[in-house]
């Protein structure tokens, strides 16, 4: 464990001495991962008595009427990190509803930097389909689509959003399901602004499911989205390009993380191959001239 990984758990664990703790200021550790309270880490932003926290706040129950929808985020941004939840997405008939899961810089100012985990949600019966964009100063359409291959209203999974100086990569229950990688080199644009962990549960029956076709059956209402694991793997951040945040000495920068490993790319490849649905680096009838980025 490096340095800097361990300084981080002793403090989220609370047995620092004092310069330990001025380490601590700086980075979130895994270990704590799943024991750390919701309000270490995290707050709600909107949606009122919508955000209902559960179990000694290891638990939070984000529910959505006619009236609203609710979200939460963290407290800190953050300039690198590996984001966990673990999330139970609302069941029964859930066309219409939207659960994100994702990242973003300050939306205040432009040309900010957000990578999205969006579910959306289907008629009973009907596969659930897990949206991933990336949006690099401003700019946005890059979604990538797949059929998740489980019932994601029936228990929990853990959704993961790893982010470094070398690549992006998705993953649902380990199992990578998208890579943007960094071809800076190429012209391409890369994730680089300090960023908050978001998730929110918001009507967007216009257009989620079946383009917009099949509307929200307010009958089920109110809908409720389950989430878990509020510990923050992350380098905190004010500032874009954060040389601290790139440092080896963190977990998520080193060597095991710049790329694929030969399994997590076998398992890609079959995800792509079976699940996905949409890609937009394939969408030459949306592209006259394909992305620089493409083919990821």
């Amino acid at each position: 464990m490096a340095p800097t990984q361990v300084l981080a758990t002793r403090s989220c664990c609370g047995t620092l001495l004092l310069l330990l703790l001025i380490f601590s200021s700086l980075f979130a550790s895994s270990t704590c991962q799943q024991t750390a309270a919701f309000s270490e880490n995290f707050a709600a932003t909107w949606g009122g008595d919508r955000v209902k926290i559960l179990d000694n706040q290891r638990e939070v129950v984000l529910s959505m009427d006619k009236i609203s929808g609710a979200g939460f985020g963290s407290k800190l941004a953050y300039g690198s990190g590996s984001f966990h939840l673990k999330i139970k997405l609302p069941g029964n008939n859930s066309a219409g509803i939207v659960t994100a899961y994702y990242t973003s810089s300050d939306q205040s100012k432009s040309r900010h930097d957000e990578l999205d985990m969006e579910f959306l949600g289907n008629v009973h019966g009907k596969p659930i389909t897990l949206q991933t964009n990336v949006f690099t100063n401003g700019e946005g359409n890059r979604e990538q689509r797949v059929n998740l291959w489980f019932d994601p209203t029936a228990d929990f999974h853990d959704y993961k959003i790893l982010w470094n100086t070398y690549q992006v990569v998705f993953y649902v229950d380990d199992t990578p399901i998208r890579v943007f990688a960094n071809k800076a080199n190429k012209g391409v644009s890369y994730p680089n602004k300090p960023m908050q962990v978001i998730a929110s549960l918001w009507n967007g029956e216009d257009w989620a499911t079946d383009g917009g076709k099949t509307k929200i059956n307010w009958s089920n209402a109110p809908f409720n989205a389950h989430f878990q694991g509020f510990g923050v793997d992350g380098c905190v951040s004010t500032s874009p390009d954060d040389n601290r945040c790139t440092s080896p000495t963190l977990w998520w920068n080193s060597e095991r993380y710049q790329q694929l490993s030969s399994s997590e790319r076998l398992a890609y490849e079959n995800v792509r191959k079976n699940y996905m649905t949409y890609d937009y680096c394939n969408d030459v009838s949306r592209f006259q001239t394909l992305p620089l980025e493409c083919p990821q």
